[in-house]
C-alpha cells in the first residue's frame, strides 16, 4: 500500500516537473522582454530597445518554422517560435506607437516654439511599400511591419516548398534558423568591447539570458532535439558568458572612456 501511494506521488511529481519544464522552455523566451514592455508603456519611451531584436527574432522563429516541415521536432519547439513571433509584433506595435507620438510631440513642440500658426504640424510617413532601404525597419505604423513579415514568410515558404525534398536545403535552413537567434548577443559583446564599458546594461538581463539559455540547450541536449539547435544553444550561451565576464572585467578594470559618446541601446538585447 505504501509502495502504491509512493509511486503515485512520484508519478505526480514527475508530471509536475515536466509541466513546469514545458512551461519554462515555452514562455521563458518572452520573459526578460516584459520588464520592457512595462517600461516602454511608463515612460513612453522607446528609445532604450532596438526593434532589430525584433526582426532578428522574427525572422529566426519563422525559419525554425519552416524547418519543421523538413524535419520534426518537439511541439514545445513550435509553440516557443509562436509565442515568441506574437510577443514580437507586440514590441513592435507599442515601440512604434510610443515614436509615432514622440515625434508628434516634438513636432508639436517647435511648432509652438516658431510661434507660426499658420504651418500644419506633419511627420513624414515611411512606409514599407516605398521599398526605401534607407528606411528599412524605420516605419511610420505597425502595418507596415506586419506586410514585411507576411511577405517575408511568404517567400520563404514558397521556397521551402520547392526545395522541401533536399536534406542539404532543409538543414541549412534550420541551422540559419538557430543560428541567427544565436548571435542575438553578439552586437552587445561588440558594443560593449568599442566602449571599454558595461555602464547602461542591465546585469539582471543578461543573467536571465544566461540562466534561459543554458536550460534551454540542456533541454535540446536531453530531448536530443536536432543537431542544429544544440549546437548554436551552446554558441548563445558562450556569448552570454562572454558578456558576464565583460562585467567583471570592466567592472574590477576599468578602462579609459572612448572620445566619442556611444550609446548602450542599440544592442540586439541590450533592453
Amino acid at each position: 500500500m505504501e509502495d502504491e501511494v509512493l509511486e503515485q506521488i512520484l508519478f505526480v511529481f514527475n508530471k509536475l516537473v515536466t509541466w513546469v519544464a514545458a512551461g519554462a522552455m515555452v514562455f521563458g523566451g518572452v520573459v526578460p522582454y516584459i520588464p520592457q514592455y512595462r517600461d516602454i508603456r511608463r515612460t513612453q519611451n522607446a528609445e532604450g530597445f532596438s526593434t532589430y531584436v525584433c526582426l532578428v527574432l522574427l525572422v529566426a522563429n519563422i525559419l525554425r518554422i519552416l524547418f519543421r516541415f523538413g524535419r520534426y521536432f518537439e511541439t514545445l519547439l513550435l509553440w516557443q517560435s509562436i509565442i515568441m513571433i506574437t510577443t514580437m509584433l507586440v514590441m513592435l506595435n507599442l515601440c512604434t506607437n510610443v515614436r509615432t507620438a514622440t515625434e508628434l510631440s516634438t513636432k508639436r513642440r517647435s511648432f509652438i516654439a516658431t510661434d507660426s500658426k499658420d504651418e500644419e504640424i506633419r511627420i513624414p510617413k515611411r512606409l514599407f511599400l516605398d521599398f526605401d532601404w534607407n528606411h528599412f525597419w524605420s516605419w511610420s505604423h505597425f502595418f507596415d511591419y506586419l506586410q514585411c513579415v507576411v511577405a517575408f514568410t511568404l517567400v520563404a515558404a514558397y521556397i521551402t516548398y520547392l526545395l522541401l525534398d533536399s536534406s542539404l536545403f532543409v538543414e541549412t535552413l534550420g541551422f540559419l534558423a538557430v543560428f541567427t537567434e544565436a548571435m542575438l548577443g553578439t552586437p552587445q559583446l561588440h558594443c560593449n568591447y568599442q566602449n571599454k564599458s558595461t555602464e547602461g546594461m542591465s546585469i539582471k538581463m543578461v543573467l536571465m539570458w544566461t540562466s534561459g539559455d543554458t536550460f534551454k540547450t540542456g533541454y535540446f541536449l536531453l530531448t536530443q532535439a536536432p543537431v542544429q539547435f544544440w549546437t548554436c544553444g551552446l554558441l548563445q550561451v558562450g556569448v552570454d558568458f562572454a558578456i558576464l565576464f565583460q562585467v567583471y572585467y570592466y567592472s574590477r578594470y576599468p578602462q579609459k572612456p572612448v572620445s566619442h559618446t556611444v550609446s548602450h541601446t542599440t544592442s540586439a538585447k541590450a533592453l
